[in-house]
């Protein structure tokens, strides 16, 4: 598999990392008005940025663009994009921009939230334009550090340590992966090259991989990189930090984003192909056990955010299915799926933040009758979760057609099927959330709550998600001729034939 690559003109790039860093060095010493004023205008500036970018990149070409490289305290820096990492640099950008909009609107712009939270993002732009392996995992570990003191920081409940432990256990063993395989794969390079160790991508996909040890690499990446997405069984830390952690914005920056997935699209399916191949039925097997089992442990959960997380472990089963089909349709409808997650689960982390805010319960035996108050945040929890089961005018219809053409050319009916009733099933666990929470009369006492009227400000943030996933979805053309050209060289990769 070969790379072209195109020089930046300008450092595009290095802005959309140093912008968010820039404003968390700034925020982290300031509070209330003006942090809210600083942090608006960098997430707009970044915003501004991406938009750029996508307006700039050339999606008639494979070829990856405004490239910049040099060496940072002895670490290799080669930063480039295509059309998929546009696409998540946007989303990036998006979701962060509505996070701060979310932490101004909760009132939380007191503290110092919004120093890590900018923080965080820097660390993700930084993995998604990276080209060089080990400063991808330098990012992650900064990403998930930064990312727990958040969660642990504003933790929902006070007692949050069991949930911190666990995150931390998981995160560590994810690392560690990560560090062993990447490790392995610069000796392997080095042993070709007379020493000289690389973690570029470019050189990797050319060296060759003895069989046995691109087995071992490739369990190491795997299951690190799965940890995060997160796939089954991999998946322990998840229901616990989304019932304790922090109630919106750290899920969104580990769900929303989907940096496991980007990073075997980047880096596992190019370099390792043969290992790929030789496992993609194991792959397989594991993602319908997680559908099924995820989705029958979410219709058991009497927590709203419980059951989010293992709706998010259910679905990551069929976007892996995508993947791992190894067929150009099944890595459109990959990609796509990870896009219109990231936007669906966003969504309605963001709606339940706001349920949270007004009831101070995530319980679904508590809750019931909002639609009598908060009607536009029902409307978007209803509009987001339909997204994630793939509804028409949703990024996730198209995303979803093109898994199951993937799955039945690749693997015939009886893997379509399962992946088609765990699609079901989530339309009903989901369905089961929407008509619990905002339509069924409430069992308890809710005198404690905030029963008025819904506010401008929750109005334009339920608003802006229905806006953003039904515009993904009615434009879904526009993105997957983003990225349409740069699936050409891993789809000739995997025995596929390309044409224009």
């Amino acid at each position: 598999m070969n790379f072209i690559e195109s020089q930046a003109t300008w450092p595009l790039l290095e802005a959309l990392q140093i912008v968010p860093l820039l404003a968390a060095f700034l925020l982290w010493k300031l509070k209330g008005t003006p942090a809210a004023s600083v942090a608006i205008i960098a997430a707009v500036i970044e915003m501004a940025l991406a938009i750029t970018l996508y307006m700039g990149f050339d999606a008639q070409t494979g070829a990856m663009q405004y490239a910049n490289q040099a060496y940072l305290f002895g670490v290799s820096y080669h930063v480039a994009v295509d059309g998929i990492s546009v696409l998540f640099v946007l989303l990036t950008a998006l979701l962060s921009l509505l996070s701060v909009f979310f932490i101004i609107f909760r009132d939380l712009h007191h503290t110092r939230v919004l120093a890590v939270m900018a923080f965080i993002q820097a660390t993700l732009v930084s993995q998604f334009v990276s080209v060089d392996l080990l400063w991808f995992v330098m990012m992650s570990l900064l990403e998930i550090i930064s990312t727990a003191y958040l969660l642990y920081r504003w933790a929902t409940y006070i007692d949050a340590d069991l949930m911190i432990t666990r995150y931390l256990q998981f995160m560590g063993i994810s690392l560690l992966l990560l560090i062993v395989g990447t490790l392995m794969l610069g000796w392997n390079y080095s042993t070709y090259h007379a020493g000289v160790w690389s973690f570029d991508l470019y050189e990797l996909v050319n060296t060759p991989l003895d069989p046995a040890v691109a087995t071992v690499i490739f369990f190491s990446l795997f299951y690190g990189l799965g940890i995060r997405i997160p796939l089954f069984p991999l998946h322990g830390w998840l229901p616990m930090t989304m019932q304790h952690g922090n109630v919106t914005v750290a899920p969104i920056l580990l769900l929303g984003l989907k940096v496991g997935v980007f990073a075997l699209f980047r880096f596992v399916l190019p370099i390792m192909p043969e290992a790929v191949k030789h496992w993609q039925n194991t792959v397989i097997t594991f993602a319908i056990i997680g559908i099924f089992y995820a989705a029958v442990l979410a219709m058991r959960q009497s927590n709203i955010r419980r059951l989010m997380a293992y709706g998010v472990i259910s679905h990551t089963g069929i976007l892996t299915i995508g993947l791992f089909t190894l067929t150009r349709a099944g890595f459109e409808g990959g990609m796509l799926l990870a896009i219109n997650f990231g936007l669906a689960i966003s969504g309605l982390m963001f709606m339940t933040g706001l349920v949270f805010h007004r009831t101070n319960t995530a319980s679904m035996e508590r809750l019931g009758g909002l639609f009598d108050y908060l009607p536009v945040v029902g409307i978007a929890f209803l509009v987001a979760g339909l997204a994630i089961v793939g509804m028409p005018g949703t990024p996730g219809f198209y995303a979803v057609h093109f898994v199951l053409e993937a799955s039945i050319d690749e693997f015939g009916a009886l893997v379509t099927i399962a992946a088609a009733l765990g699609n079901v099933i989530a339309a009903g666990f989901l369905l089961y959330a929407f008509q619990r929470a905002f339509l069924t009369k409430p069992k308890g006492s809710t005198k404690k709550w905030d029963t008025s009227p819904a506010r401008i400000t929750e109005r334009i943030m339920a608003v802006s998600m229905i806006l953003v996933i039904l515009g993904m979805g009615l434009f879904s053309s526009l993105w997957v001729d983003l990225f349409d050209h740069t699936l050409d060289g891993i789809s000739i990769l995997y025995g596929e034939k390309v044409g224009h």
